[in-house]
């Protein structure tokens, strides 16, 4: 009778124990895949953002910051452009080509001034392109205003070209350093932490293992 009473209180032990071996092991494996979803997925932002970003940032030849006295802003001519009015629909227009010319402070020299990157590789004469509209007026209305903003202003912060083989300044970056140092930092963590949870689960498991010869060894 006492046997019987000792055999089933060990075989519940044996259950319970079971029990919570296979419920640590669900844990365990929702860690894991946890894990290496962290680690895909910083991978994956290495990869997108190299190609955007931190590319963009490199080829960039404008990465001296300066300061930038407006010599001169005026509308010189109109630039033709097509805008959508629809599937394969395709209209002709215009809007004003604004010239904007400043003198460098670090060292006098008097460059075109663009908007960003992407204006000196669509149109290098004009400050700013604006999206094409079939209202000219207004198109015109906007260009004009942000020249009068620029006369006003006088001077602008602008980025240089260090080694002045380029006869123009950008008022903005498309991406800065600050967007290059959030590009990086954030896959970052997102790699440390899944790798570090991962390290973990394992050396949970090893020092379960360790523990269970441990006790075998005792008995």
């Amino acid at each position: 009778m006492e046997c019987s009473i000792y055999q089933r209180i060990r075989d519940h032990e044996v259950l319970d124990r079971r029990k919570t071996v296979t419920a640590l092991r669900a844990g365990e494996d929702r860690a894991i895949l946890l894990g290496l979803s962290m680690v895909f997925l910083s991978v994956m932002m290495y990869f997108v953002l190299g190609i955007t970003i931190l590319r963009s940032y490199s080829d960039s030849v404008w990465t001296d910051e300066d300061c930038c006295t407006i010599v001169n802003s005026t509308i010189v001519w109109d630039v033709n452009c097509s805008y959508s009015c629809g599937v394969e629909c395709w209209k002709s227009s215009r809007y004003p080509c604004l010239q904007v010319f400043v003198s460098l402070n670090s060292s006098g020299r008097l460059v075109r001034l663009l908007h960003n990157e992407e204006t000196h590789d669509s149109n290098p004469e004009c400050f700013y392109i604006p999206k094409c509209h079939k209202d000219y007026a207004a198109t015109h209305a906007m260009v004009q205003d942000i020249s009068q903003r620029l006369r006003t202003q006088l001077t602008v912060q602008c980025y240089v070209d260090p080694t002045e083989k380029t006869d123009s300044a950008i008022m903005t970056q498309i991406y800065g350093r600050i967007a290059v140092f959030h590009s990086l930092f954030w896959p970052t963590c997102s790699l440390i932490g899944g790798t570090v949870i991962i390290a973990m689960v394992k050396l949970t498991q090893y020092l379960s293992i360790m523990c269970e010869r441990l006790s075998r060894i005792k008995r």
